[in-house]
């Protein structure tokens, strides 16, 4: 005896190419970071803004934060002292603010490096610094970062920006 099966009912639904979702995840990433950006954005850094260079050594990573592959909010969030509220869940990205005594500050993680650096490649867009790690990046007042990286590990790196600079050439 043999089954037959039955056909699918077309759907009016379309698929997203994943071309098509990626660029949707780097503008949502990139309209997420704008606020923090302008918030945090300026200030009294003492070094000019690189070109997307860490402006700490790559090699320095904290002890605990080898507990963090593969990346994900919760884990980032508890190394660093908070509870993370999920803010957005795609396919692409995770994002959680952690709200802290010393401030404010979003994790991004990534299920692919290579997703993590399209992110960035966005966000150099309106330059400023990020706590960079491998397929995760924290944004934060520029104050924090070196206490978070203590916590966390990976990079400071500064975004370039586009348009005139802050100071003289």
């Amino acid at each position: 005896m043999s089954q037959q099966q039955q056909p699918h009912a077309p759907t009016n639904r379309r698929t997203p190419s994943r071309a098509h979702r990626l660029r949707i995840a780097a503008a949502v990433g990139a309209l997420v970071v704008l606020p923090l950006v302008t918030a945090c954005g300026g200030g009294d850094d003492k070094k000019p803004a690189g070109s997307g260079k860490a402006a700490t050594p790559s090699g320095a990573a904290a002890p605990a934060a080898g507990v963090v592959a593969p990346a994900k909010v919760e884990v980032i969030a508890g190394l660093a002292g908070c509870k993370a509220k999920i803010r957005t869940e795609a396919d692409e990205l995770r994002e959680g603010v952690c709200h802290t005594k010393k401030g404010d500050f979003l994790i991004t993680t990534f299920p692919e490096e290579k997703l993590k650096d399209t992110w960035l490649e966005s966000a150099g867009v309106y330059g400023g610094k990020y706590l960079v790690g491998m397929r995760w990046v924290v944004s934060a007042k520029p104050g924090m970062y070196e206490s978070l990286r203590a916590k966390l590990g990976g990079t400071v790196q500064e975004l370039q920006g586009i348009g005139p600079s802050a100071g003289p050439s």
